[in-house]
């Protein structure tokens, strides 16, 4: 990786995940070298580095959560895990050569914009110093594990971690275990590690909605036809996006979709848990689409086996061998694990980041995280974000909306040329943008009656995108008139 002393670039981006990585290919097809990508991990990957617990899978299709420009042609089923997709990710660091393009072990922990060059300044966890033209960070939605603040938490005695943190060298054979949490992690994990443990209780705050997975996994025949024939591969790609795309209806209150997902994920339920008491626990008291729509096929069938229980009442606090429930039941365990999310909104995490005037974007965003295309924040020129504020789905790939962000990132970098000029959002594009945008929220199953990641306190949206990819795709090409343009000094 890089080693290079070189410390001012055209373009530094931040994060060695999907969407800086996808940042940099597309920065080298565009015939643009002049980049370096700053990662705090050991290796790349992101999401797909951090989250190595047993079952870890991807729950969109395998032929769209890849690039168009370097598609995933030998994925070997749809649902493709963990391990195929850190692998694919390190393909395309080999692809596009980015081996010295990239800095690990490397924190930014100051960003500053210097209006009197126009340049961003960063000050790294090393004390090192350096400087770009552009500042493009990719830090993603899903990459601060968050782990509640229980009474008597530090009290246990047993082995505990959290999902994005597995220890691996805790062995679960025979063990009592605990999972705190039953959404989207723990709905992999538990029916992996069901088998092995003693036993195994699942703390549920709240009930998924979850739609069948029905995986498919490609015959060598198939692998092999895609790998010769790349057009066969688009096609595919090409109709599952238009099939997620119709989907994200299912989000919208009271919808013809919105009821037929319902009926699709109540079959399933009554499927595969024969158990009405138990069934009852298992159906969401809140609106479709609200929460993020899970789909697995085996997290059912998991919490029918002998050693597994569900239990619904609240945690009232930990003990040093276990956890005492509201009920005043003391459950006994050796191991608990955390499927409690991330820290969903804390885009900039511990990154402080000053944009002109020396203003701080954690004071520009004290209302909740916002920006035009989630991408630009005036007052901070030159700075595009990647996967920022209101551009998660619930319905189709986020690596199509990674891409749409890439191109419109280099076309504003084309844009400006070699000039030493910048650019910021002009304020009413970025206020009547996002005031359309929460508007539309207003008829959308995020904005409803549950607690979700999708939300502030205040029960403003502020990760997920307002409608479809398309809709998406059609308003973010580059246009330099929704921008003030900083002349070089």
């Amino acid at each position: 990786m890089n080693n290079d002393v070189k410390s001012d670039y055209e373009v530094i981006v931040l994060g060695a995940g999907f969407g800086g990585l996808g940042m940099a290919a597309q920065l080298k097809l565009a015939g643009r070298d002049d980049f370096l990508i700053v990662e705090a991990g050991d290796e790349v990957g992101g999401v797909w580095r951090e989250n190595s617990y047993p079952g870890s899978a991807c729950d969109t299709e395998a032929h769209l959560y890849c690039y168009s420009f370097f598609p995933h042609l030998r994925v070997s089923r749809m649902y493709a895990g963990r391990d195929e997709l850190l692998g694919y990710v390190k393909a395309l660091v080999r692809r596009f050569e980015l081996e010295d393009k990239i800095q690990l072990n490397s924190r930014i922990d100051v960003a500053e914009w210097d209006a009197s060059v126009n340049r961003w300044r960063f000050k790294t966890s090393d004390g090192s110093t350096l400087t770009s033209r552009f500042f493009v960070p990719a830090w993603g939605q899903l990459n601060r594990p968050s782990i509640p603040p229980f009474n008597g938490l530090e009290t246990f005695a047993g082995e505990r971690f959290h999902s994005a943190n597995w220890k691996h060298d805790v062995n679960l054979i025979g063990k009592k275990v605990a999972s705190v949490g039953n959404a989207a992690s723990a709905v992999q994990y538990v029916p992996a590690i069901a088998p092995v443990v003693d036993h195994l209780t699942v703390f549920q705050r709240s009930a998924n909605w979850i739609m069948p997975r029905n995986q498919i996994v490609f015959s060598e025949e198939q692998l092999e036809a895609y790998e010769s024939n790349p057009a066969l591969f688009e096609a595919s790609r090409k109709s599952l996006h238009e099939f997620r795309e119709t989907g994200f209806q299912r989000t919208r209150h009271g919808t013809d979709a919105q009821k037929e997902g319902i009926r699709i994920a109540l079959e399933h339920l009554e499927k595969q848990v024969p158990d009405e008491a138990l069934r009852r626990k298992l159906t969401p008291d809140y609106e479709f689409a609200c929460k993020r729509i899970l789909r697995s096929d085996d997290y059912f069938p998991a919490l029918m086996r002998s050693n597994v229980m569900l239990e619904t009442n609240p945690i009232a606090q930990f003990v040093p061998d276990g956890i005492v429930t509201a009920d005043g039941t003391h459950h006994f365990f050796d191991v608990v694990i955390f499927g409690t999310g991330f820290e969903s909104q804390a885009f900039n995490g511990d990154l402080d980041v000053f944009g002109r005037g020396k203003r701080k974007l954690r004071d520009a965003w004290s209302a909740g995280a916002e920006a035009y295309l989630g991408m630009t924040v005036p007052d901070f020129p030159n700075m595009f974000m990647i996967y920022g504020p209101n551009t998660n789905l619930n319905h189709n790939s986020i690596i199509t909306m990674l891409e749409i962000q890439q191109r419109y990132v280099i076309d504003a970098v084309e844009d400006l040329g070699g000039r030493g000029s910048a650019v910021e959002v002009k304020a009413d594009v970025f206020a009547s943008f996002n005031t359309h945008l929460q508007a539309a929220m207003e008829n959308s199953a995020f904005s409803s009656n549950c607690s979700s990641w999708y939300k502030n306190a205040a029960g403003k949206v502020i990760n997920n995108w307002s409608g479809t990819v398309d809709e998406y795709r059609a308003l973010a090409g580059w246009s330099s008139a929704h921008y003030v343009l900083h002349p070089e000094p």
